[in-house]
């Protein structure tokens, strides 16, 4: 998320008990087969070699080229003519990596839900760098999301749903949303419509002192935290009252779509301000992510979203 320096500041360290992730045995996949893949993930994106994926760099590009790889090999097309969507960034060349399931059910497929997450980081960073690394490589922030997004549309590729769904990997979120605002206005003025967004950031580390398993930003502005704990039979999505107070839900990538497309746009988070003390840090190394944790949230995420795309009416609404 952008420009949280000042919120580390101003919160204080958590420590309580971290809650357990209960989903219904439906969904109780093989962990060990979704940990060996967020681990091949994250070691290719968080690795040396992509210099902390800055837009407009070498290493960004490469990023997305393993992306789009990970699609395309699990059978999931792109959305447009290829899984790139071209953007400028100061005349900088930036891509969203985007893909797409279409759903069974024609009617509803026409507003397909979309399920996001930026893959970029900030590159070099002199000012948390030490005498042996200067790459902030971005583990949780937001490799974390990015791959989780990659295990959600691997179960739906192999598990068609009856509605559509888009899968969006944003570049230049670092530089103030630019992806997503790019992809969001493209899809407007394409008169693209959209039944909801689904935004990850920031997933690799658990949720302590709470009673639910992630936070949803703008919970009062839809229903979509009912409809998936409903669908989850748990507290799955809950109210964090700092994404409140810090609007969290103007910070991420789900905002543009709701601005220009005006349909649900939300952002699931675990990073709590005390949980993870490595934001925009050199340290943000995927040694200190809980991949167990991961892949359990990885399901939980699967579970929702299945009873969200396989609803036989639209069913997610905006609440004020």
């Amino acid at each position: 998320m952008r420009k949280l320096v000042l919120f580390l500041i101003l919160c204080p360290f958590l420590s309580c008990k971290q809650t357990q992730i209960t989903t219904d045995t439906r969904f109780n996949f093989n962990t060990t087969s979704i940990q060996q893949r967020l681990d091949k993930d994250l070691n290719r994106l968080t690795h040396d070699e992509l210099g902390g994926r800055l837009v407009g760099t070498v290493g960004q590009d490469k990023a997305a080229d393993y992306l789009a790889n990970q699609f395309k090999q699990m059978g999931v097309k792109p959305f447009y003519t290829t899984y790139r969507d071209s953007f400028m960034v100061k005349n900088k060349h930036a891509y969203n990596v985007v893909a797409y399931i279409p759903g069974k059910n024609k009617s509803l497929s026409k507003a397909p839900l979309l399920i996001g997450a930026h893959y970029d980081h900030i590159g070099i960073d002199k000012r948390t760098a030490t005498a042996t690394d200067s790459i902030a490589n971005g583990a949780n922030d937001n490799a974390s999301g990015t791959i989780a997004v990659l295990e959600i549309a691997r179960y739906f590729s192999e598990n068609p749903p009856e509605r559509a769904m888009i899968f969006a990997l944003f570049d230049a979120e670092e530089q103030g949303l630019l992806g997503s605002e790019h992809l969001a206005q493209r899809m407007k003025n394409e008169n693209q419509e959209l039944y909801g967004v689904f935004n990850l950031e920031m997933i690799g580390v658990p949720l302590k002192a709470q009673n639910y398993q992630a936070y949803l930003t703008g919970f009062d502005s839809s229903n979509m935290a009912q409809l998936f704990n409903n669908y989850t039979g748990s507290n799955s999505l809950g109210f964090f009252e700092k994404a409140q107070e810090f609007q969290l839900f103007k910070r991420s990538d789900n905002y543009p779509f709701y601005k220009h497309l005006g349909v649900p746009a939300q952002t699931v988070c675990t990073f709590d301000f005390g949980n993870y003390p490595y934001y925009h840090h050199v340290k943000d190394e995927m040694a200190h992510l809980d991949l167990e944790h991961m892949a359990r949230l990885i399901q939980v995420f699967q579970q929702g979203l299945t009873g969200m795309v396989n609803a036989k009416e639209n069913e997610l609404k905006f609440t004020n």
